[in-house]
C-alpha cells in the first residue's frame, strides 16, 4: 500500500502530511483522517494503511505543523503510563495553541488539497478523527456540509463545542466513545443533540475501553475496541462514499 509524503499549502504556511491509497491507478473515495494528540507516527500509518486497503485515499495531516514537521516532539516507541505524563506536558501547549480558527482555516486547506490529488475521487469526502482529532473531524464536517458526507470520531471530545456545533451537521455520523470517557447519562444528552440535528447517526460506548483504545502503541489499546471501530467505520464509508 503506497504511502506518499506531502506538503499541503495553508493560510499559515505548509502542513506536512502523508497519504495512503491503493496502487490500482484509478481514483478512490477520499477520507481526511485527523490524528490523535500524539500526532503522526507508525501507529497512525498503520490505521491509514488499513483503511486505504479497503479502497480509500486517506490523507493524514500534521495538525501541529505550525510548531514543526512531524514528529513535533520525540515520542517513545510505546507510550505507557509511566511516560504519558511527561509526553502530555509537552503536547498540551501545542493542543491549546491549535485554536478553533486555526482548525477552521486548516480544514479549508486540507479539503481543497484533496481536490488536487489525481488518486482521489471527486465528490463528497469523509472525515475521521481520534481523540482531539475527533473534535476536529466534527468541526470540519459542520463547516463543510456540502462537502463532507460522513464523519466518524473515536474516543474524542465531540461534544466539547456544545449542541450548536452538532446542529450544523448534515453528514452521516458515527461516534465511538471510550467507556472511561462517557457516562450513559452524558451519552443520552449527546444523542439528544444529534436527534435534534436531524442527522443519521450511531453513537455508542465501546464496552471495556478507556481513552485511546484504538492506538496500538499505548497502554490504552484494546484489540476488541479497534475491531469494533472497523466494524462501525467501514460500513459507514462503504455506504456513503462507495455505494457498496
Amino acid at each position: 500500500m503506497p504511502i506518499k509524503t506531502l506538503l499541503i499549502p495553508t493560510a499559515d504556511g505548509q502542513a506536512d502530511a502523508f497519504a495512503a491509497f491503493p496502487d490500482h491507478g484509478e481514483r478512490h473515495p477520499a477520507v481526511l483522517m485527523y490524528p490523535d494528540g500524539f500526532g503522526i507516527r507508525p501507529a497512525l500509518r498503520e490505521l491509514a494503511r488499513e483503511l486505504a486497503g479497503h479502497g480509500y485515499y486517506v490523507l493524514v495531516p500534521n495538525i501541529f505543523y505550525r510548531h514543526g514537521p512531524a514528529p513535533v516532539i520525540a515520542l517513545p516507541e510505546h507510550i505507557g503510563e509511566e511516560t504519558r505524563p511527561e509526553v502530555f506536558a509537552r503536547l498540551m501547549p501545542l493542543i491549546e495553541a491549535h485554536t478553533t480558527e486555526h482548525a477552521r482555516r486548516d480544514a479549508d486547506s486540507y479539503l481543497e488539497f484533496l481536490t488536487t490529488r489525481p488518486e482521489a475521487a471527486t465528490g463528497p469526502v469523509a472525515v475521521t478523527g481520534y481523540c482531539v482529532g475527533g473534535l476536529l473531524a466534527v468541526r470540519t464536517a459542520a463547516a463543510h456540509p456540502g462537502r463532507v458526507a460522513a464523519v466518524a470520531a473515536f474516543h474524542g471530545p465531540v461534544g466539547a463545542d456544545g449542541p450548536r456545533l452538532l446542529s450544523g451537521l448534515t453528514a452521516q455520523v458515527h461516534f465511538g466513545h471510550a467507556e472511561g470517557d462517557m457516562t450513559p447519562e452524558a451519552l443520552g444528552e449527546l444523542n439528544q443533540a444529534l436527534d435534534a440535528a436531524g442527522v443519521g447517526y450511531t453513537s455508542e460506548i465501546y464496552p471495556g475501553t478507556v481513552h485511546g483504545f484504538t492506538m496500538s502503541d499505548t497502554d490504552a489499546f484494546s484489540p476488541a475496541g479497534l475491531r469494533r471501530h472497523w466494524d462501525r467505520l467501514l460500513p459507514l464509508l462503504d455506504r456513503v462514499l462507495a455505494g457498496r
